[in-house]
């Protein structure tokens, strides 16, 4: 079986308010065969720094509607020591996201490169400030 690429996010969210406005894009991303969910790990803590975590299947009430028609393809490929790990970096009482997604839009390339012996020797995304600002330098210089 072909995979194409495949990457985590972790999306944190202050004062444990996930309300759902970000699902209708990802599910469109997972109609349009854009992306594949892989694993969805909800995590969430508490004031005092207690640590709970569910997959998204595992969500009942208000969550499991929001994450409702979701698949993820293997649950529990991120493990406790993922969770505990992505936890470290959330500030008391929030709550996170933890999503691992292959982009099946590239797995064709990456298929390609994978029988043409090449290996990646670097990746990384740039972050979106800097892009911005590129961006913005250059149509203030076309401006003037």
């Amino acid at each position: 079986m072909a995979i194409g690429p495949v990457e985590y996010i972790e999306i944190e969210f202050p004062g444990n308010r996930f309300r759902g406005e970000i699902m209708p894009a990802l599910k469109e991303l997972v109609a349009k065969d854009i992306v594949r969910i892989i694993d969805l790990v909800v995590i969430k803590k508490d004031a005092d720094g207690g640590v709970q975590w569910l997959e998204a299947n595992q969500l009942s009430g208000e969550e499991a509607v929001v994450f409702g028609g979701l698949k993820e393809e293997i649950e529990d490929l991120v493990n406790e020591e993922d969770i505990q790990l992505a936890a470290q970096s959330l500030a008391p009482n929030t709550s996170a996201g933890l999503l691992v997604w292959e982009n099946t839009w590239a797995t064709r390339f990456a298929e390609a490169v994978r029988n043409a012996n090449g290996r990646v020797v670097a990746h990384e995304r740039i972050p979106h400030d800097i892009v911005q600002y590129a961006i913005d330098q250059q149509q203030a210089s076309v401006q003037h």
